[in-house]
């Protein structure tokens, strides 16, 4: 007998494909590849890879067959995407079917709009979900207790789940953890780029920065301690620790003031991918 398709999944782009991934990493995590249907004409290569070798189904659209079953829908989707999706699929969905969505700035009013009177969560998770280590911060309308609990063993299946009860929250989120990971990144770019720049192969200084920021995040996650306490710890006073941190902590409040402004800059962009489709 063929197992029903219990959660849906419009969109197989990044953050579609990090979600998938991390959900069916372990064969006990909470959904199986044959509970799972991915909708998207042209899936990224992580959602190809899940349809080719991983047994998930995926479609360029959704069917009223395959809608019939379904539980949760999670859209992941660019923000200007998602009405015309919603219009796409509302009529098709079950009346009891939860609705996710994991895009920036789309509302639960937004979402209201497109879908309807049903229950709605909006969730801001990362791209670590592809390896079971992302963060996802949610907040429902009146989703219901059992929904909320559904909603949370599923995200925690890719990493660390919160609820907040104010949505206006979601933008700092958003720009903090949602877009988190790229700062990362930039930071593991510049270190690398300074150490081939100091004469190190490109190799090797691609290697020390990627490992240097694996290792702090994994001590910083271990050790009990903040990263203040853990910063103070290997600075010692005059070394050569001490030299970088004064650059970094410079002039004009240095990296920061550099991040706060970065993090307000996504918050705003936020709210402004919030608004109405037709005032932005």
């Amino acid at each position: 007998m063929e197992t029903a398709h219990r959660i849906a999944l419009i969109g197989g782009g990044n953050m579609g494909g990090a979600l998938a991934s991390g959900w069916l990493r372990t064969k006990r995590g909470p959904v199986t590849a044959q509970e799972l249907l991915i909708i998207d004409p042209h899936p990224g290569d992580a959602v190809q890879d899940l349809a080719a070798n991983g047994g998930v189904t995926v479609l360029p659209e959704l069917t009223a067959k395959a809608a019939a079953g379904l539980e949760l829908v999670v859209f992941a989707l660019k923000p200007q995407a998602f009405e015309p999706a919603a219009a796409a699929i509302a009529s098709l969905l079950p009346a009891d079917a939860g609705v996710i969505s994991v895009m920036a700035g789309v509302t639960l009013n937004r979402m209201s709009m497109a879908l309807g009177d049903r229950a709605l969560i909006r969730a801001m998770p990362n791209t670590a979900a592809a390896v079971g280590a992302g963060m996802a911060v949610c907040v429902a309308n009146d989703a219901g207790e059992a929904l909320e609990k559904s909603v949370t063993r599923l995200l925690k299946g890719a990493g660390t789940v919160e609820w907040v009860g104010d949505e206006r929250m979601i933008g700092a989120v958003t720009a903090v953890s949602g877009s988190g990971p790229a700062y990362v990144f930039l930071l593991a770019e510049a270190l690398a780029g300074a150490a081939f720049a100091e004469g190190l192969p490109r190799d090797l200084a691609d290697k020390l920065a990627r490992e240097t920021i694996v290792g702090a995040g994994a001590l910083l996650a271990k050790s009990g301690k903040t990263p203040q306490e853990l910063r103070r710890a290997v600075t010692s006073p005059g070394g050569t620790t001490q030299a970088a941190v004064d650059v970094l902590m410079g002039a004009g409040g240095g990296l920061p003031e550099l991040v706060r402004q970065a993090v307000a800059a996504a918050e705003r962009r936020s709210r402004q991918m919030g608004q109405d489709p037709g005032k932005r």
